[in-house]
């Protein structure tokens, strides 16, 4: 038998793997990082939570299924989003043969309009550090996903996602303590981020209970590789 006539009893006899994406959302609220997670409907996972996603349409790179279910989840476009892994063992899905590529993407709170749509039971965000047990190998998607970003965080810019247009250097280095979970020295925060050139000064002051706040701004809102900290 030739290559060909095996190649195509092959394909005659065996099903193949649907492929789809699973999308890491990330945000920020009031100094918690949360994620967020949709409750599978139907099937053996019904009642658990995973993260959204969905399968790859015929006419859609992998990239722009993962852009749509971003945008279909939250109403959020070109935000930071990022190719993690591909899930591929056979079991992860008892209901059918499918084949995973993850993402993570980062979202500003305040931009976020949540939909969960009818394929889902219900939606909302958890904390980052503590989701509850995920469906199908979700939990190891959701482990490699926070490891790849507080690494990242290390040598890239990509925390223009999480914050609105206009910040305070003091909210700046909340974000990264937050994500990073642990402290960072203020004078050589500032002196650092500064000396980078990624921000620009604004005209303006935020005005509160305390002294009024210099507001900065990303002079560029797009992935850039430098080191961080």
């Amino acid at each position: 038998m030739s290559q060909a006539e095996s190649y195509r009893r092959f394909s005659d006899t065996q099903a193949h793997p649907w492929v789809a994406v699973d999308v890491v959302i990330y945000t920020l609220d009031q100094s918690r990082l949360e994620c967020l997670l949709v409750q599978v409907k139907e099937g053996s996972f019904a009642g658990k939570w995973a993260f959204p996603g969905g399968l790859v349409g015929a006419q859609e790179s992998l990239d722009q299924a993962a852009e749509r279910e971003l945008y279909e989840r939250t109403g959020v476009k070109n935000a930071y989003l990022e190719q993690l892994y591909t899930f591929g063992k056979p079991e992860r899905d008892p209901a059918t043969r499918a084949v995973s590529v993850s993402y993570l993407a980062l979202v500003p709170y305040q931009e976020v309009k949540l939909n969960p749509a009818s394929k889902y039971a219900a939606i909302g965000w958890f904390p980052a550090n503590r989701l509850p047990r995920l469906a199908y190998d979700h939990d190891q998607v959701g482990r490699l996903a926070l490891k790849r970003m507080r690494s990242k965080l290390q040598y890239a810019n990509i925390v223009y996602s999480l914050l609105p247009s206009e910040f305070t250097l003091g909210e700046l280095q909340e974000v990264y303590e937050t994500i990073l979970h642990r402290s960072l020295d203020r004078r050589n925060f500032r002196k650092k981020i500064l000396a980078l050139g990624l921000l620009k000064r604004l005209r303006k002051k935020r005005r509160g209970t305390h002294r009024p706040a210099a507001l900065y701004a990303f002079i560029k809102r797009r992935p850039m590789i430098m080191e961080m900290l």
